[in-house]
């Protein structure tokens, strides 16, 4: 399979994600009924919720491994496989860096969401569900790690994208 071939995978997988990501973020990703009440919380609103209660670094590592580097992540790949020939060498290394990094800590929350599950059922008291928003969130997550798999990094080191198939025929 060509580099080319990949990076249109790899622009295709990235997008949809970026697409669903708004969704993901802004639906309710749990559900909690705690004595006849219920709350909902997306990610946006429990990041606000957590940085406001004054609970900062837990809301500052939300923000991050939700919010920020998985957006990051997802943009990264979009850029190198749709327009990467455009940087330069040295930017197309560091942005490949930053998607290997943020591979290992972007979208926590579909972890998080399940070991808050099973750690606050408490029977009758209080029943904690995953809300819409965790399905959207493992589909990005899924989008993401397509994206980053079906990325080729031997492209990055070539300039032979910027070659068309006419101007290869025509040295022959």
């Amino acid at each position: 399979m060509g580099a080319l071939q990949c990076n249109r995978r790899t622009a295709a997988f990235a997008l949809a994600g970026l697409l669903l990501y708004p969704v993901a973020v802004s639906l309710p990703m749990i559900r909690v009924d705690q004595f006849g009440h219920h709350n909902d919380a997306s990610i946006l609103e429990g990041t606000a919720t957590l940085l406001s209660g004054g609970h900062v670094l837990v809301g500052v590592v939300v923000l991050l491994c939700s919010i920020v580097l998985p957006l990051g992540k997802l943009l990264s790949l979009l850029t190198l496989s749709a327009g990467g020939w455009l940087m330069r060498r040295e930017h197309r290394a560091l942005t490949y860096h930053f998607v290997e990094f943020t591979g290992r800590w972007g979208m926590l929350d579909v972890l998080l969401v399940a070991i808050l599950v099973a750690v606050l059922k408490l029977g009758d008291m209080v029943e904690v569900s995953a809300g819409p928003a965790a399905l959207a969130f493992t589909a990005c997550v899924v989008l993401s790690l397509l994206a980053s798999a079906s990325f080729d990094p031997h492209s990055l080191w070539s300039d032979s994208d910027l070659v068309t198939a006419d101007e290869t025929s025509d040295d022959k």
